[in-house]
């Protein structure tokens, strides 16, 4: 995965809080004018913009790509406008509410599906580095890197609390007919609604 400045990840906040904005102004709107503003856009990554109370941090809406199926430029908006206005765990965000807000914006590298013994599992996974995604027939469930550590989940519970995501009993994660990814992100998100953006570094959680 290509390493994101600074300004690029500012670029890609400010572009998905746009996105939210524009929504807000007039659903109808073109999303070509955020597309645009989005430099290296076409570039090909998994994408999940996380919205949250500000300075509460209290969760607001989380919705992704876990895997390129299209440009960042276009995987992001929609990111965007899913995260504020269809996510099935909350109210669609108001207009009133945007400015209490802060957005994060976490570019996703390809996942790599782990070996499927038990051991190599526990070994190949590391928490603080790697996010989680589990799928099994209908069922996928997915946990960003961010997450264990703000929790200060140890590897198991991880790996459990990623299959209770998917919907699976907890110790699924154990079964070798179980497929479980790992991938890893760079994070950028807003210090306050609408300020400064930074990059944000799990070892510094």
């Amino acid at each position: 995965m290509r390493i994101y400045s600074i300004e690029e990840g500012r670029a890609l906040v400010k572009a998905a809080r746009n996105a939210i904005e524009l929504y807000l102004r007039n659903p109808h709107f073109s999303k070509n004018l955020v597309k645009s503003s989005i430099e290296h856009r076409n570039e090909y990554y998994g994408v999940f913009v996380t919205l949250e109370h500000y300075p509460t941090r209290t969760l607001r809406g989380c919705i992704g790509f876990p895997r390129a199926i299209e440009p960042i430029k276009s995987s992001l908006v929609e990111a965007a406008l899913s995260a504020a206005f269809d996510d099935p765990r909350f109210v669609p965000v108001s207009v009133h509410e945007l400015d209490s807000l802060v957005v994060e914006v976490s570019i996703l590298s390809e996942p790599k599906e782990t070996r499927k013994d038990l051991k190599s599992r526990l070994k190949e996974v590391e928490v603080g580095r790697d996010g989680l995604l589990v799928e099994y027939g209908f069922y996928s469930g997915l946990l960003l890197p961010i997450v264990p550590v703000e929790e200060k989940w140890g590897k198991e519970q991880f790996l459990e609390e990623t299959c209770i995501k998917a919907g699976l009993p907890a110790d699924y994660w154990k079964r070798p007919d179980v497929k479980l990814y790992k991938f890893e992100t760079q994070i950028f998100r807003e210090e306050e609604p609408g300020g400064n953006v930074r990059e944000v570094s799990l070892k510094g959680l």
